[in-house]
């Protein structure tokens, strides 16, 4: 039993130990009036996104001062997607519409369409977003003096996300904890080792000669989680890329429901712990058994337990700009969501099928 509560503390400073090292070396983007000289290509794949494309666009339509071209692959919507994207052309000159081919064998939908509006981007810098995310102010031109300051074959952010439901705080945060308690996003920047990678397909920014030759996007044509395969290759090949979190200037609403979140996050869940079931339920049992052993062995050790997982939260939710109080009170909720993610994600590697979007995506 004594074994146990050195483990369970252990695994509690770990964590702890990665959140602070986010929270006191966070970074965010820049605040700048620079107007970029070099033209930036936002390259956007959509497949049935009618609810979120129109917001998207009307934030791309307010940086009319930015040096951009927008591009739209609308990847064989069977909803409204193309119509809109339609609409906004005739407003809005710097808007091209691409049609996707058909889904060539062996290849993902997004993966598809992300490449093929590299083909036809014309910028000196290509901006992957999702049509869920939402831009505002000065950000694209900022990222970029962020990308040329530091170098950068590659920079992704984690937008911050919005909660609107009760079902949404209660799944939706899970992303952000698992990243900031495994991971100083520091490492991404500064060493050399491709364990130390993260990415997010929301906001990818890369500079385009190191794209056109590595072309990351067809290396990984039947990857699920290729913004993560992506910043792996990128260090592999020992070009310099960065994670960011907590960027208010770049948000999304992932989901609109807990049942939603599910469905997501079960594509993907366990890539954030190297593609192992058996370590992710590690985690997730000394996440939320950890204080068990210390219960039946020390009352007194509960304290300073409880007093480290409540920091974690604290932390955790200030570096992404969470709300403090909603991030603690839905803490419980988090560990028994991701439970049910897990065990949906292992019913989908045994069936080795999952349909995304209509089509399946395993």
């Amino acid at each position: 039993m004594q074994y146990l509560v050195y483990i369970s503390f252990g695994f509690l400073c770990f964590k702890l130990l990665n959140v602070l090292i986010n929270f006191i070396f966070r970074q965010t983007i820049a605040k700048t009036e620079i107007q970029n000289s070099d033209l930036i290509s936002v390259l956007i794949p959509a497949r049935n996104e009618e609810t979120n494309i129109a917001c998207l666009l009307d934030a791309l339509k307010k940086m009319e001062n930015s040096n951009i071209e927008i591009l739209v692959c609308n990847d064989n919507s069977t909803d409204n997607t193309e119509e809109i994207i339609n609409r906004y052309k005739i407003t809005d000159q710097r808007i091209r519409l691409i049609q996707s081919d058909v889904l060539p064998n062996g290849w993902l939908g997004k993966n598809h369409a992300c490449y093929q509006l590299a083909k036809q981007a014309k910028g000196k810098y290509l901006l992957f977003v999702d049509a869920d995310a939402v831009l505002s102010g000065n950000i694209i031109a900022d990222a970029v003096f962020y990308t040329k300051k530091h170098k950068l074959g590659l920079l992704s952010v984690f937008p911050k996300q919005i909660l609107l439901t009760t079902g949404e705080k209660q799944s939706v945060p899970l992303m952000n904890y698992i990243l900031l308690t495994l991971l100083p996003l520091i490492f991404v920047r500064v060493s050399p080792f491709k364990s130390h990678s993260a990415a997010n397909g929301q906001f990818m920014l890369f500079e385009n000669k190191t794209y056109y030759e590595l072309e990351p996007h067809k290396q990984f044509k039947n990857s699920a989680v290729e913004d993560i395969a992506i910043s792996k290759f990128y260090k592999r090949h020992k070009i310099k890329t960065a994670c960011l979190i907590g960027e208010e200037r770049i948000q999304c609403r992932m989901y609109n429901s807990y049942n939603d979140a599910v469905n997501g996050f079960s594509k993907n869940i366990f890539m954030f712990f190297g593609d192992s079931p058996i370590v992710a339920f590690l985690f997730w049992v000394f996440w939320i058994l950890g204080i068990v052993p210390i219960i039946l062995y020390d009352i007194h050790l509960i304290f300073p337990y409880l007093l480290g997982v409540l920091l974690i939260q604290i932390l955790y939710a200030i570096t992404c700009k969470q709300n403090v109080l909603t991030t603690v009170l839905f803490s419980p909720a988090n560990m028994f969501f991701m439970l049910r993610v897990m065990i949906k994600a292992l019913i989908i590697k045994k069936r080795k099928k999952y349909i995304w979007k209509g089509r399946n995506i395993y």
